[in-house]
């Protein structure tokens, strides 16, 4: 019986409903967004994206009272990074971010500064965290931007937004928050925190559908913001710029509909179910599955060594084992599905001390077992003194 532990490169399974809610509106709905005759149909698209936006913001913490028109919906948490960093730097500006970073923050960034844009990378600790005192540093020469991801997609370590956030709105730099593996298993709130943007993806921690993702915003920001894609919005049709009124600025063509409508359900059952309940459950299997790989032989983890401000996602090494070939023996003899290589994250794994040969992710989920995190640690032992 296959066990899935890749949770942090998408959620599975998902919840029924998610599934359910997109096959009925591709069976029952099915109408553009604002480019019919206002038929029930019509009016019903538009109260579906309406709700999730409206549910996106009351579950992330949004600004402006919650206001719905500064929810962008995006296809994932990369092109919302992409939309929010390329619309905004311009050459000469200086940008913060740190060595953990995901290439969905690293690459954008990179294409920036070969164009002029000032990039400093922050270093991290070895177990991948950034402290207060390297960002508050680096901020006393004026900057224009900080962006980090909350939480790691290699190693699970989460970074202390209680004490960098305040350190930002301090010096006026509006935060960018790349929140693809926290949204939806730790509780957030962007206007708590004061941030500029917070990026998030559905098919993760949100437990919605691949190819749905997108921006929460501070109106400022937003205003200031460039948009990244031009074209049809179904709105202000008779001019032929793109349109400066939020949601339509950022989101001219097509949208993702039915990926809307499984997002929709989805945060619905999150709502149902709790944020604070998905954490505990999470955390209370990581910390069975933590327990477990430190008492491995020959398995060195990578990343925080006990359960405090982290996620449930484990980096480690095996003795004697390449991390591809382990990953495909404990899929082929165990039906384990894990994550072997650098996971799009080669500067987080320099950081961890892990480059090139990157390291083996385990990542439980919400519907995963604590008998599973128990199956999983066997399984390593046998291969530990295979390895041997």
């Amino acid at each position: 019986m296959a066990l899935y532990l890749n949770n942090a490169a998408t959620t599975w399974p998902k919840p029924d409903c998610v599934p359910e809610a997109m096959a009925a509106f591709l069976r029952t709905g099915g109408a553009n967004l604002a480019r019919g005759s206002a038929a029930s149909r019509d009016l019903s698209t538009l109260d579906l994206v309406t709700t999730c936006r409206e549910r996106v913001s009351s579950l992330l913490g949004g600004h402006a009272g919650g206001d719905p028109r500064y929810v962008t919906f995006t296809a994932n948490v990369t092109e919302s990074l992409n939309v929010v960093l390329k619309g905004l730097l311009r050459p000469g500006m200086r940008v913060l971010t740190s060595s953990m970073e995901h290439n969905g923050v690293v690459r954008p960034l990179r294409r920036l500064e070969a164009e002029g844009v000032r990039l400093e990378v922050l270093p991290c600790s070895p177990e991948g965290f950034l402290a207060p005192r390297t960002l508050e540093d680096a901020l006393r020469e004026p900057a224009d931007l900080t962006v980090l991801s909350h939480g790691s997609n290699v190693c699970g370590a989460l970074q202390d937004l209680d004490a960098l956030a305040p350190l930002c709105a301090r010096a006026k730099v509006p935060l960018v928050l790349d929140a693809a593996q926290t949204a939806g298993v730790v509780p957030l709130d962007a206007a708590r925190w004061d941030l500029g943007a917070l990026c998030f993806t559905g098919h993760k921690g949100l437990m919605g559908p691949q190819g749905v993702g997108g921006i929460l915003w501070r109106p400022d920001l937003a205003e200031r913001c460039a948009p990244f894609v031009e074209g049809g919005t179904g709105s202000f049709s008779h001019e032929e710029t793109q349109p400066t009124t939020l949601p339509d600025k950022f989101e001219a063509g097509t949208p993702n509909l039915p990926g809307i409508a499984g997002l929709a359900a989805a945060l619905e059952w999150l709502a149902e179910t709790g944020v604070e309940v998905v954490a505990e459950r999470e955390h209370r299997l990581g910390a069975r599955l933590l327990a477990g790989l430190l008492a491995v032989p020959g398995l060195t983890l990578h990343g925080p060594r006990d359960g405090a401000n982290r996620l449930p996602v484990f980096a480690l090494n095996l003795a004697g084992w390449d991390n591809g070939t382990l990953a495909l023996e404990l899929s082929d003899r165990y039906g384990i599905e894990s994550r072997p290589g650098l996971h799009c994250s080669p500067l987080a794994h320099r950081t961890l001390g892990t480059f090139p040969q990157g390291a083996l992710r385990l990542s439980p989920g919400y519907f995963n077992t604590p008998e599973e995190m128990d199956r999983t640690v066997r399984a390593l032992e046998e291969l530990a003194r295979e390895g041997r």
